[in-house]
Order: structure tokens, then C-alpha cells, then sequence
């Protein structure tokens, strides 16, 4: 079993603080109450259907004025001089022009050419829990571990509660919103963002006032080591963004084990994505919006748990940054290898931190910038849009904590209940359309529209679906596949006695599979004998289809196509409830 998160304690730093307090600003909440109804023995807000359109770029304008509500760290600045060669021409370059806001960090400061590093980044943190380590708000650093290389990653948690620890959370019984930004080596505009936030966390800060509903957990750079080597992936070359249900690296443990530990009711992934290649060379244009975002769309996660990421996560975040005047649309990349691919929306595979996050039942979105190809090039508006969409994000959360604790407490029990009688979809696929992308044109530097193919995850289809399973047997070999569920915060128990389980077991009907397909699996009745030292996984719990996503073989991202689980044998879906005792923990 792996050893919940301890607080750092933080001894008095003699060197003077590398962090530059952001100007003080008036903050502004935003929202209505919402009248809650009974559903059944936990209370659920009604919901009105809310139809949710594909978002259309709006037209470049200019950013807020200074005095309107817009976050951080408001100071008035000339436009910094460029240090180095646009990417495009200037024409371009002049669509895209600095905010009126100005962000105070270390890999912001004038003259910089480089973004805040790994170091600088460490000491800016401990000086900000060390200043924040008693009365008010309490800022605190977490002993979260290593990347590969050894270099510590590190999160801030932001409470009123007397301490920081998981238990000290729990007992404010306010909503844990977990921010993850970094995760690819080259999106640096989202960790300085959430730089900037951290600052205004502490004492008299803008978002202090929210730390009265919510905790909020900081992972300013989940990827060190991508950064410090200029590389999207991991040391090892995992592109971590797609490892949060296999945890292969270092990196999706530490963050696996702070979701699980912290209970995150609310996950935020900020990132950034290419402006340029390859829809240069693809339609002879470049990317036009500042901002991608989506929610979290996935095979067996809970409708209301869909709902809560759409309507108070996504739904407000698109509207203020439309009203700052930023360019919205959704998150998308290129597909394929060619321009008749088209682009496709994120997976609705349970490997991001942002599906597989929904099946632990928490409210969840991407918030990706233009720019992880664009060197320093617009850093100041990039940074911008990541803080006007995180501040968004937080403000709807912070106002609608009360029901997310009541859909929360509503999904756990539902989905517990439908061990042995749900449904449970093992093959999903997502929509083939086509759509009208807003991008620039490299030559005339206007807003174009270009038809392309498009790969919706927003309806998901799902052409093999089974019974939900009473549980999962697992054998005394597949000691890896619990050990990783125990990590994602699934209940797995050991067998102490011999029982028979009436079960289906896996029987594979064509060859192994090439990597990224899924294998043909057939199922057939069994009695099974689980022996002493083998595993159980009781469906009824509420990270249920976690599990399933995990355990059912059929799909290209199971344990067993990854690898985890070595045999079919080692695995089978048990079909009644069963008599077991298990091994005290």
C-alpha cells in the first residue's frame, strides 16, 4: 500500500524571496443560488438541460480594461520588446497583442529568455508557504516525491483548514479542487499562470476570499524534467498526458496518489498546444484561438458528473473569456498524418487526467493556451488567458460547492448500486463530422474558415457494451495491476480463504494484438476456486467503471493490453455475489 502525502516543513529561508507580490485588485464573485430538490436519500440540484453548441471564436479585440473585474495581478504596461524572431509575420503576431494585465514571476521578468525554472519555481513556493504557515489562509508545500531524474515535484495546498493533511481538509467538508499544470515539458504559459495564482492565495490575496468554499492543490509543473530538457514527454519519453490509468511514470503516481489522498471533487488540466505546425503545412494557415477547452466526455462516466463539468466548469469559463475579448474554441489537434485527417478533440479514452479524473467522479476540464511552439513569443497573453480561465473556473466552483458536494455524494452511492445489474460500455468510439475551423491565414493574416474532418468526443457511441460486473477476481500474480488500483484510489482486498466464485472467464479469439488495437475476447461460465493471496475488486464501490476501464481486456488501454495483467488467466469477471474472507488490512 502506498503512504499518503506529508506536509514539508519549511525552515526560514535566508536569501531574499524570488517571488514579486502581484498588485492588489478588487476580486469580484459572480453567480445566482441555485434552488436544490430531494433525489432520492441525497439531495440533487435540478437540472435543466442546457444545450452546449460547438463554441465559435469570437473576433480578436482588445483585452479588459484596467478596473474591470479580470483577475491578478493588474498592472498597466508597455508592450515588451521581443527578444526573439516571430514565428509568423507580424501581421499575424499583431493579432495577438499583450494584455493590459501584467503577471509578476521569475520567468516573467523583463528581459527574461527563459520561463521560471525548476529551481526558481521551488524557492518562489517555499517562500510562499513559509510567509503563509500561520493565521489566515494556510499555504503549505506537500513531500510529493521525485521526477525521473530526481528533481522534486511539488504542490501547494491553499486551505483555512489548522493543517494541511488530507484529514485536515476533509474536516472543512468543503470541495478539494486539484489544478495540474505543466504535464507536457513545452507549456510553460500554464505554469507561470498558475504561478500567479499561488501568489494571490495567501494573505489579503484575490483569491483568498474563495479558500471560504473550496481547497485548492497546486501542481505548478507536473513534467520538470520535460521542461528542463525542452521535450513535451517524460525522461523515459512518456508523453504523461495519456499514462493516468497505466501509471508508468513517477509522474502519474504523484499525481494519482494526490487525487486519491485528497479526494479532488474538481480537476483542472492546463496546458498549451502547437500554434503553428501541423496546420501550417496542412491548410497554410496557423491556429486563431488563444484558448482550448473540454470537458471531461467518456465511456461509463456518471451523467451528472458529465453535467457538472459542462454547465459549471466549461459553460462559464468559455463565457468570461469570450468577455475579456480572448479567441474560445474547443480542444483540438491535428489528426492523422495528412490534411484530409482534419483535427480531433481530446480522447475519450479513461488515460487523461481529465476522463480519468470523471471516473473518479470528479467535475473536470482541459484549459490548453496557443503557444507550446511559440518559445516566449505572446508568453504575457498566454499567461493571461490560462489566468482568466483558471480565476473562471475557480469562481464557479467556489459558488457552487454545495451541490458539488451533493452530486458527489449522490455518483459514489449510484454508482456503487449498480454492481451486478448496470451496464458497462467496453468499446466506445467518437463521432466522425465535419466542421469549419477558424484559423489564420499565414499569407493575409485574416480569420479564414477551413473545412475540415472532425473527430467529436462530446457523442460517443458504444458498440460492445456487458453486464457491470458483481467484482473482478484477480490472481495472486497481478500484483502490479493492484497495486496501481490501490494508487488510483480503487478498494482491492485480498483473498485469506479458499472460495468459490461463480464467474466468467477471458478467452482471446485471434492472435495477440498489434500495439493501439483492441483484442477479440470472448467470455465463458466458469466456477472458480480464489485461492488464498489472490485479489478481489468489489463492484460496489464508487470508483466502479475506474476498475472496469482497467480490467475489462477487450480495450486498447486495459491492464491486460498494456501489459500489466501478463495472462487472460490471470484475470475474470465474477457474476454473483460472492463469500469471501479477506486478509485484515
Amino acid at each position: 500500500m502506498t503512504k499518503p502525502f506529508a506536509p514539508v516543513f519549511v525552515p526560514p529561508q535566508e536569501r531574499p524571496s524570488k517571488a514579486v507580490a502581484l498588485h492588489a485588485s478588487r476580486w469580484l464573485l459572480v453567480g445566482s443560488a441555485l434552488a436544490l430538490a430531494a433525489c432520492s436519500s441525497t439531495p440533487l440540484p435540478p437540472w435543466n438541460p442546457v444545450a452546449t453548441p460547438a463554441p465559435k471564436p469570437t473576433q480578436h479585440t482588445t483585452p479588459a480594461k484596467p478596473g474591470q473585474p479580470s483577475g491578478p495581478s493588474i498592472t498597466p504596461v508597455a508592450p515588451s520588446s521581443q527578444l526573439q524572431p516571430l514565428p509568423y509575420s507580424g501581421t499575424i503576431a499583431a493579432l495577438y497583442p499583450d494584455p493590459t494585465e501584467r503577471y509578476n514571476t521569475p520567468g516573467l521578468a523583463d528581459g527574461r529568455r527563459s520561463f521560471t525554472t525548476n529551481a526558481e519555481l521551488a524557492d518562489v513556493l517555499r517562500d510562499l508557504a513559509q510567509k503563509n504557515s500561520e493565521g489566515g489562509p494556510r499555504l503549505g508545500l506537500l513531500d510529493a516525491g521525485n521526477a525521473q531524474s530526481g528533481t522534486p515535484l511539488l504542490a501547494l495546498v491553499a486551505t483555512t483548514a489548522k493543517a494541511i493533511s488530507p484529514l485536515a481538509l476533509d474536516e472543512t467538508t468543503r470541495p478539494n479542487v486539484l489544478i495540474v499544470a505543466g504535464q507536457q515539458g513545452n507549456a510553460p504559459a500554464s505554469t507561470e499562470a498558475v504561478l500567479a495564482l499561488a501568489q494571490e492565495l495567501g494573505k489579503n490575496g484575490l483569491l483568498t476570499p474563495l479558500l471560504e468554499q473550496i481547497n485548492i492543490i497546486l501542481v505548478p509543473r507536473a513534467n520538470p524534467d520535460g521542461f528542463e530538457k525542452s521535450t513535451p514527454n517524460t525522461a523515459d519519453g512518456t508523453d504523461l498526458r495519456f499514462d493516468h490509468l497505466q501509471l508508468k511514470t513517477p509522474e502519474a503516481r504523484f499525481l494519482a496518489k494526490l487525487a486519491r489522498d485528497y479526494r479532488a471533487a474538481v480537476v483542472i488540466d492546463a496546458g498549451e498546444f502547437a500554434a503553428i505546425e501541423p496546420t501550417l503545412q496542412r491548410f497554410a494557415a496557423v491556429r486563431a484561438n488563444d484558448i482550448g477547452l473540454q470537458y471531461a466526455v467518456t465511456p461509463n462516466a456518471n451523467e451528472f458528473v458529465s453535467k457538472a463539468s459542462r454547465e459549471w466548469l466549461y459553460q462559464p469559463t468559455a463565457n468570461a473569456l469570450k468577455e475579456a475579448g480572448l479567441v474560445v474554441d474547443w480542444a483540438f489537434e491535428p489528426s492523422g498524418t495528412s490534411a484530409e485527417s482534419g483535427f480531433a478533440m481530446g480522447t475519450i479514452e479513461p488515460t487523461t487526467l481529465r476522463n480519468a479524473s470523471s471516473l473518479k467522479n470528479a467535475a473536470s476540464l482541459d484549459i490548453q493556451s496557443r503557444g507550446s511552439d511559440l518559445g516566449r513569443t505572446h508568453a504575457q497573453r498566454r499567461v493571461h488567458s490560462h489566468v482568466k480561465a483558471l480565476t473562471a473556473a475557480l469562481q464557479s466552483v467556489g459558488h457552487r460547492a454545495d451541490d458539488l458536494r451533493r452530486v458527489h455524494t449522490f455518483v459514489a452511492r449510484d454508482v456503487a448500486s449498480q454492481a451486478c445489474r448496470g451496464t458497462t460500455a467496453i468499446q466506445s468510439l467518437p463521432r466522425m463530422e465535419q466542421r469549419n475551423i477558424t484559423l489564420v491565414d499565414a499569407s493575409s493574416a485574416q480569420l479564414v474558415q477551413k473545412p475540415a474532418a472532425w473527430t467529436s468526443s462530446l457523442n460517443i457511441s458504444t458498440p460492445r457494451t456487458r453486464q457491470q460486473a458483481c467484482g473482478y477476481w484477480l490472481s495472486a500474480n497481478a500484483v502490479q495491476a493492484t497495486e496501481l488500483l490501490s494508487m488510483l484510489g480503487v478498494n482491492v482486498q485480498r483473498v485469506a480463504e479458499l472460495a468459490p466464485l461463480q464467474a466468467e472467464s477471458y478467452q482471446a479469439q485471434s492472435s495477440t494484438p498489434t500495439a493501439g488495437s483492441a483484442p477479440s475476447i470472448s467470455l465463458v461460465s466458469a466456477m472458480l476456486e480464489a485461492g488464498p493471496g489472490s485479489y478481489y475488486v468489489n463492484m460496489n464501490q464508487p470508483l466502479a467503471f475506474l476498475a472496469a476501464a482497467a480490467l475489462e481486456p477487450d480495450s486498447s488501454y486495459s491492464y491486460f493490453q498494456t501489459g500489466v495483467l501478463r495472462s487472460l488467466a490471470d484475470v475474470a469477471r465474477v457474476t454473483a455475489l460472492p463469500n469471501i474472507v479477506f486478509e485484515e488490512e
